[in-house]
């Protein structure tokens, strides 16, 4: 599976394609808020570990491991992109490299690439980590934590989406950007 197409009709046509970047901690709700920004885009939605499963049947998290993801990532996003759509990508991109990399793909393509970091208050996190049930994320409480203490800080612009509330809240601020 590459990705998954907001919707079927080839409606976005008329609109100038561009890589979104939906980057943050495990837990933090990257995905609630790359599915919403897909579908406002009419674009399509590739996230990390859907690549990591197609890559790696039994996943080991090594250094290599996740530049293979990234790299078939950037690949298939810019399938998308020269199809004519936008391409949301749902990943934690805590390296500062990963988030250059993929600015210099989307320049590459002649399209923009927009930067949303995905934030959320801890317990929150914790309790929806909790309640996960069918995710193709592994990312356990532990793994958020981890990541924390790694998460180089994004210095370039980049909107932010405050995911510590319900769903609407989240919505709204998603359609806000987009």
């Amino acid at each position: 599976m590459s990705g998954q197409r907001a919707t079927a009709d080839g409606s976005s046509a008329g609109r100038q394609p561009r890589i979104v970047v939906v980057c943050g901690l495990p837990g933090a709700g990257k995905t609630t808020v790359a599915e919403h920004a897909t579908e406002l885009l009419d674009g399509e939605l590739l996230r990390t570990d859907v690549v990591r499963t197609d890559l790696f049947e039994d996943p080991e998290y090594t250094d290599e491991e996740m530049r293979a993801v990234y790299e078939e990532l950037f690949e298939r996003a810019a399938a998308v992109v020269r199809g004519g759509y936008s391409v949301v990508l749902d990943g934690t991109f805590q390296h500062r490299n990963l988030r250059e990399e993929v600015r210099e793909v989307a320049e590459g393509l002649g399209v923009t690439a927009t930067f949303v970091k995905v934030e959320c208050e801890e317990d929150v996190v914790r309790e929806r980590i909790r309640q996960r049930s069918e995710d193709a994320s592994d990312a356990d409480f532990e793994i958020h934590q981890q990541y924390r203490e790694r998460f180089d800080s994004v210095e370039r612009e980049h909107a932010v989406v405050d995911n510590s509330e319900g769903l609407a809240a989240t919505r709204e601020q998603v359609a806000a950007l987009f």
